[in-house]
C-alpha cells in the first residue's frame, strides 16, 4: 500500500470531526437542553464523551475512501467511453452510483 496515493488520515479525522460534532448538535435540538442537564453523571454520559478514532481506523478509512473515488472514477470512465466522450461529466458519476453504493 502505497502511503502517497491515499487521503491524508488528518483530512479524513477533520471531516470525521465534522460530522460527528454536527450529529451532536443535531441530538442537543432534537432532545433539548434541558435533558442533558436533568440526567445524573452527565460528565460520564456516553452522548457527552468525545468521539475519536485510533490511528489504525483512520488508516482503514481513508484506504476504503481512496478504493471508492478510484472504483467510482474507473466506472464513469467506462460510461464515458462507451458514450464517446473525452470527459467523465455528472451524468456518468450519476449513472454509476447505485450500484456502486449497493457494490460497497
Amino acid at each position: 500500500m502505497e502511503d502517497n496515493n491515499t487521503f491524508e488520515t488528518d483530512l479524513i479525522h477533520a471531516i470525521f470531526k465534522l460530522v460527528w460534532s454536527r450529529r451532536a448538535l443535531e441530538r442537543q435540538m432534537l432532545e433539548g437542553t434541558d435533558a442533558l442537564d436533568c440526567e445524573v453523571g452527565a460528565g460520564t454520559s456516553k452522548k457527552n464523551r468525545p468521539t475519536s478514532a485510533n490511528a489504525n481506523a483512520l488508516k482503514l478509512s481513508c484506504e476504503l475512501l481512496r478504493n471508492f473515488v478510484t472504483e467510482a472514477v474507473q466506472r464513469a470512465a467506462t460510461i464515458a467511453e462507451a458514450e464517446g466522450a473525452d470527459k467523465i461529466e455528472a451524468t456518468h458519476l450519476e449513472r454509476i452510483l447505485p450500484q456502486l453504493l449497493l457494490d460497497f
